[in-house]
């Protein structure tokens, strides 16, 4: 698999995280929270592969 296409899937479950924290925030902020801290684990990790070499 090359280094792309690992870094576009993160980006994509991150998309799909975020997603999950729009539809959940009212009524379960407590589960949004995670899943926002999901969201930007994955975008930071999706960065990070991609930055090193």
């Amino acid at each position: 698999m090359s280094k792309e296409v690992i870094v576009i899937g993160l980006i994509a479950v991150a998309g799909f995280l975020a997603g999950g924290v729009y539809s959940t925030y009212k009524t379960a902020k407590v589960l949004a929270m995670i899943l926002g801290l999901c969201a930007v684990l994955a975008v930071g990790g999706a960065v990070v592969w991609l930055v090193s070499s």
